[in-house]
C-alpha cells in the first residue's frame, strides 16, 4: 500500500506543475502557488470595499499568498427581484480603479451582457464569466476579445467533461489566457455537490483550475425568497479541492457575514480568513 500510494504522489504532484501558467497582474496561476480570488460577494460600498481589499491584503501578505480582489458590481441572478444588487456599472468601475491604485492589487468582476466586456476591461485584470452564462457564445467572444484574462465558472448544469467547448470559443478570439472555475453542481436535491474529479478532469484542457468554496457550499432557494448555504462545509471543501489539485481558491469574504446584502450565508467570516489559508497552503505544501 505505501509503495502505491508514494508511486500516486509523484503521478499527482506532476499533475500539479504541468500545464499553462496564467497570469493577471502579479499574480500567476498554474505555478507551485496557491493564489486567492477573495472578496465581498458585491460591491456595498467604497468605503466597504477599500477596507475588505485592505484586510484581505494584509492577511494575505502575512502569510505569502498572492491575492486578487473581487467583488461584483451588479448581481444579475439574484433569486429575488427586490434583492440588492449593487452599485451599477459605472460607479462600480469607478470602485474598482480606486481599490486597485489604493493597493496595488490586481481586480476581477463579473460580466452579463457582451457590452460590458470592453468597458469593464479598461478597469479590471481579469473578467469573470458566471456560471449560469458560462456557454453564451456572445459573451464568452466579447470576454475572448478583450485580450485580458477571462475566468469562467462552469455551470452548475454541466459536467467537467464539456468544458472543452466553452475552451474552444475562447481560444478562437486568439485568447489562450483562461481560468476555469469549479463551483459545484445541481443534482435535484436543493444544494450543490462538489465532485473533486472536476479538477483533474477540467485541468486537462491544459488550463489552470481554481476552485470556488464558497458558492460550492450554497443551497439555491432554501429560503424561498433567496438562497441559502451550509458556511460550516467551506473548510471542508476548501481543503479537498487543494488536495485534489486545484491552482487557485476562491472566496467570497466579508467582515460580518450576517449582515451582508448578498449571500450572506456563505460568504467566509474575515475574522476566520487567515486560519483557513493557512490550512489550504499546508495542504498545498504537502503536494508539491
Amino acid at each position: 500500500f505505501q509503495g502505491i500510494y508514494k508511486s500516486s504522489c509523484k503521478t499527482f504532484k506532476w499533475k500539479i506543475l504541468m500545464g499553462k501558467q496564467v497570469k493577471v497582474g502579479n499574480v500567476v496561476f498554474g505555478s507551485d502557488a496557491l493564489p486567492l480570488i477573495a472578496g465581498p460577494c458585491v460591491i456595498e460600498s467604497l468605503d466597504h470595499s477599500l477596507k475588505m481589499a485592505e484586510s484581505i491584503k494584509t492577511i494575505t501578505e502575512k502569510i505569502g499568498m498572492s491575492f486578487i480582489f473581487k467583488s461584483s458590481f451588479d448581481k444579475a441572478n439574484r433569486t429575488s427581484i427586490q434583492s440588492f444588487r449593487g452599485q451599477g456599472l459605472e460607479e462600480g468601475l469607478q470602485i474598482f480603479e480606486e481599490v486597485k491604485t489604493s493597493f496595488n492589487i490586481p481586480v476581477t468582476t463579473d460580466i452579463h451582457l457582451p457590452e460590458h466586456a470592453k468597458a469593464v476591461s479598461q478597469v479590471v485584470d481579469l473578467l469573470q464569466i458566471p456560471a449560469f452564462l458560462c456557454r453564451q457564445t456572445d459573451l464568452l467572444i466579447a470576454a475572448g476579445e478583450t485580450g485580458k484574462p477571462v475566468n469562467v465558472k462552469k455551470g452548475q448544469f454541466l459536467p467537467p467533461w464539456k468544458v472543452s467547448s466553452i475552451v474552444l470559443k475562447l481560444e478562437e478570439t486568439g485568447n489562450t489566457d483562461i481560468l476555469l472555475t469549479e463551483r459545484g453542481t445541481t443534482f435535484g436535491y436543493e444544494s450543490l455537490v462538489s465532485d473533486m474529479r472536476s479538477i483533474p478532469v477540467m485541468k486537462k484542457t491544459g488550463y489552470p483550475v481554481v476552485f470556488d468554496a464558497t458558492h460550492s457550499a450554497q443551497n439555491p432557494g432554501m429560503k424561498g425568497g433567496k438562497t441559502g448555504g451550509f458556511r460550516e462545509y467551506i473548510p471542508t471543501l476548501a481543503k479537498a479541492a487543494v488536495a485534489a489539485g486545484c491552482d487557485g481558491l476562491f472566496l467570497e469574504v466579508h467582515d460580518n457575514v450576517e449582515e451582508a446584502k448578498s449571500d450572506a450565508d456563505t460568504q467566509w467570516p474575515l475574522d476566520q480568513l487567515e486560519s483557513l489559508l493557512r490550512s489550504v497552503k499546508a495542504i498545498r505544501a504537502a503536494f508539491i
